[in-house]
């Protein structure tokens, strides 16, 4: 009898192990496929960048970046929706996992790029918020876009979504202070601070126009 509950056991554990590898593997594909939607929307922007800087004689792209989200924050993200922790899940009701955040010189610039891309044939535009003209409470700016794009593999092609952030070096600059501020462990963030950031952000505008407004009158 307890030879028999052994085996079982023994085969149960197996069956839990094997069931584990290949949901694993099925998510190790997914996040293959997102890395795969991340190089085309790039590459993308590279040659945007390489087109208008013939244009204008200057790039409008400062840098861009790229980051898949880590299995914690999809846990999460999935747990927060109330949906069930599978790749269908993930693919079908997640737009963030993979994200392109591009860096461009001026406003202008942002907007010139997202028409750019949103006017090519493969890409399709899923959402979009303007960040820029309408800034959140805090004072954040930037052009959020949520898009699909295939990717061609050995014998499928496939539509992966990708969001896409596009935002000034200052609108960048200010994000990312503001985030290493903000969450800095064991700093209680006063309304005085919060009010400071905020004027921050409005200087971070105003030094976006003013340069904007020089460009204007270097391209005249």
């Amino acid at each position: 009898m307890n030879e028999n509950n052994t085996k079982l056991k023994k085969q149960f554990v197996e069956e839990v192990f094997k069931w584990s590898k290949a949901r694993m593997q099925e998510y190790s594909k997914l996040m293959a496929y997102y890395r795969c939607a991340i190089m085309e929307v790039e590459t993308k922007f590279n040659v945007l960048n390489e087109e208008f800087s013939l244009q204008y004689d200057r790039n409008p792209i400062n840098g861009i970046k790229s980051r898949l989200k880590s299995i914690e924050s999809i846990k999460e993200k999935l747990e927060r929706k109330g949906l069930p922790y599978t790749v269908q899940a993930i693919e079908e009701n997640l737009n963030d996992v993979a994200g392109v955040r591009v860096v461009c010189s001026f406003t202008a610039d942002v907007y010139l790029l997202a028409e750019a891309l949103l006017k090519q044939d493969d890409i399709q535009l899923i959402e979009k918020k303007d960040y820029i003209a309408n800034p959140k409470e805090n004072g954040y700016r930037s052009l959020h876009l949520i898009v699909s794009v295939p990717i061609f593999l050995a014998h499928e092609k496939r539509i992966m979504k990708v969001e896409v952030q596009l935002r000034t070096i200052a609108m960048d600059s200010w994000a990312s202070l503001e985030h290493q501020l903000r969450y800095k462990k064991d700093l209680e963030f006063t309304e005085e601070m919060v009010s400071e950031l905020h004027r921050c952000a409005q200087l971070s505008s105003e030094l976006d126009e003013k340069m904007d407004a020089l460009r204007a009158q270097v391209q005249r």
